[in-house]
């Protein structure tokens, strides 16, 4: 089962805070980029997207778990990530990515 969580990013005037959100409440870009990354890593585990510019899908935050990392360096494992969403990434400002592999 892949733990999905949502947290918003709201900046007013330097002052950020994350707002927590429902699921309910997913952008259509944290749908798709979830989508796009359950299919291509089907082993995950833990999988989480989140749309940190406030929701016009400019910047996203990536945390997922995954054992098809296993024996790679995160150099390699954020590469897999980016080759999986490289026409996702083409509309984006910026990417966060948090790879890792379950119970390390």
């Amino acid at each position: 089962m892949i733990a999905v969580s949502r947290f918003a990013v709201r900046c007013h005037s330097n002052v950020c805070r994350y707002v927590a959100r429902t699921l309910a409440t997913q952008t259509d870009g944290e749908v798709r980029i979830a989508s796009v990354l359950k299919d291509k890593f089907p082993q995950a585990t833990s999988l989480r997207v989140v749309d940190i510019s406030g929701g016009c899908g400019a910047m996203y935050e990536i945390h997922i778990e995954s054992d098809e990392f296993k024996g790679k360096r995160t150099v390699q494992q954020h590469q897999l990530v980016n080759q999986a969403l490289k026409d996702e990434i083409q509309a984006m400002h910026g990417l966060r990515i948090f790879t890792g592999v379950p119970g390390k």
